[in-house]
């Protein structure tokens, strides 16, 4: 059976009513309301599934945030093996298509592929099983 995959980081009023105990006019909360939809908006398109965390295509806005550019590059050509995160991983996938076999999961895996920024957690030990030659920037916690 499939796990299931959920959204995370979706903003919504009830959030945002808990930022400010200060009063504040109905024109106020909706430009609240409408910058932390924006700010969160990426977040909104990750999903997690099997401990993975996916975020499709993030705006060029958050990399610069998580400062992705200056972090080491790591690649590799088509090729199956795997992995331990001796330490939770982000990375930033420019090129490649991989499907992650987390242990324990049977067949089901985390598709990734160029333009994902991911983070693995640490202790996950898999297996990557990569189609599509991968370039990567990465950074460990």
């Amino acid at each position: 059976m499939a796990s299931p995959t959920t959204m995370v980081g979706v903003a919504t009023s009830a959030h945002l009513g808990r930022l400010s105990c200060a009063p504040t006019t109905r024109g106020t909360r909706r430009r609240r309301f409408a910058a932390a939809v924006r700010a969160s908006a990426s977040e909104a398109m990750a999903t997690e599934k099997l401990g993975v965390r996916v975020e499709r295509n993030p705006p060029e806005s958050r990399l610069s945030e998580l400062g992705v550019r200056q972090w080491p590059k790591w690649g590799c050509e088509k090729s199956k093996f795997p992995w331990t995160y001796s330490a939770k991983e982000t990375c930033y996938l420019l090129q490649g298509k991989v499907k992650v076999y987390p242990d324990g999961a049977g067949e089901d895996f985390v598709e990734i592929s160029a333009g994902d920024l991911v983070v693995f957690p640490k202790g996950m030990s898999c297996t990557w099983d990569v189609a599509e030659a991968v370039d990567k920037h990465y950074k460990f916690e």
